[in-house]
């Protein structure tokens, strides 16, 4: 069984079974670390350094996990501390913006069941060593596998636990036999009927200032349609607004950041925001301009062409997101399970962990769940 480690910044907190865990509470003095390992593109630099700066009301805590003999890495964890109804939660840094959470994994880190288990009661030890006194571990939206590894926080729940879950659009290299099996969404009549317009185009930013100019339009564009549906809209917040805009300045020039629009001479008619990630795409945000363009499917459409623009650039998978929305399935995408954590760190986060793993096993009987559903929320 082989550990691995990182160099401990804040002093040592916790040696459990040959794993220390070190907390450092500023993203930037983590940076650096595992910067070459396993993750997802929502453990990313861009993302994370983006998010670290634009959320302020949350104290930064991120976990440093390595061998205490050799030194070696073995993973980082993003996370964050905050206080809700007098509980102290830790949980990933996140807020609802990211897909999945996942830690940051050594390269050649060896985790085999053994070892999977010391990491995790390391951690766990850890946080509760703490002089914080933290009442409750979250840990939401976990992928089972980090860049082709097991994730070893994911065994500390059950697969498939978390209510949200991956939409995995799988492709080969031909793009005309994806095209052919989405064909009853008639999407090349969508793009004849677009280009009767004006000007009609696709376009992927290529710079800062144009990804900027699409998100301001994508928020007004997305405000607008959540007030029409009588639903509240927060991305465009002030803290929002600035950590896409961050991601975006960050992340444009090395295609990190995808930002793209149909276009024409009238107007921005829809756009989407992704982040792309090796050959992997997550789909994260598209807007249109309303009900007026419905004839030419803007949302869907725009969605399709920069799946075929990314195709093209060697991008075979395709996430289309949390939700399961109908228009998900219609582009192929299959269910991606996703694991949530609760563990309670004193005995005052016990009745809120409790109340997490009476939800989880709810969800596997969904008439129970609409009865019992309502008050297990008044714990929350």
């Amino acid at each position: 069984m082989t550990f691995l480690s990182v160099e401990q910044p804040d002093g040592l907190v916790s040696s459990t079974s040959g794993i220390a865990v070190d907390f450092v509470r500023d993203w930037r003095q983590a940076a650096s670390r595992l910067s070459a390992g396993h993750r997802t593109a929502f453990q990313h630099a861009h993302w994370l350094g983006a998010w670290y700066e634009a959320f302020h009301d949350v104290a930064p805590l991120i976990a440093l996990i390595s061998d205490a003999a050799t030194g070696k890495d073995i993973a980082m964890v993003p996370m964050i501390s905050h206080v809700r109804r007098g509980i102290r939660i830790v949980e990933f840094a996140d807020l609802g913006v990211s897909d999945n959470n996942a830690p940051i994994l050594a390269l050649d880190a060896a985790l085999d069941a053994a070892a999977t288990d010391a990491v995790n009661k390391a951690l766990v030890d850890a946080l509760r060593a703490l002089p914080d006194r933290f009442d409750l571990l979250r840990l939401k939206k976990m992928p089972a596998h980090v860049g082709g590894k097991p994730n070893p926080l994911a065994s500390l729940g059950r697969i498939g636990s978390s209510s949200l879950n991956g939409n995995l659009v799988l492709m080969g290299d031909a793009y005309e036999d994806y095209q052919a099996s989405i064909k009853r969404m008639q999407m090349p009549r969508s793009w004849r009927v677009f280009n009767r317009h004006a000007g009609a185009r696709f376009e992927i930013a290529m710079d800062v200032a144009r990804a900027h100019e699409l998100l301001d339009v994508m928020d007004v564009q997305q405000q607008a349609r959540m007030r029409k549906l009588g639903s509240r809209f927060v991305l465009n917040d002030d803290a929002h607004a600035r950590f896409y805009r961050e991601v975006a300045r960050q992340g444009i020039a090395e295609g990190y950041a995808v930002i793209s629009a149909l276009v024409c001479d009238e107007a921005v008619v829809a756009t989407t925001l992704g982040v792309r990630f090796g050959a992997t795409y997550f789909l994260l945000r598209i807007s249109h301009a309303g009900d007026s363009w419905s004839r030419c499917s803007p949302g869907l459409l725009v969605t399709e062409r920069t799946m075929a623009a990314l195709h093209a650039e060697g991008v075979r998978r395709f996430d289309l997101s949390i939700g399961n929305q109908d228009y998900k399935r219609r582009f192929g995408a299959e269910p991606v399970p996703l694991t949530d954590v609760s563990i309670a760190l004193s005995w005052r986060g016990a009745p809120y962990a409790w109340r997490d793993h009476a939800a989880q096993a709810l969800r596997r009987y969904p008439r129970l769940a609409a009865v019992a559903t309502p008050a297990i929320r008044k714990l929350r």
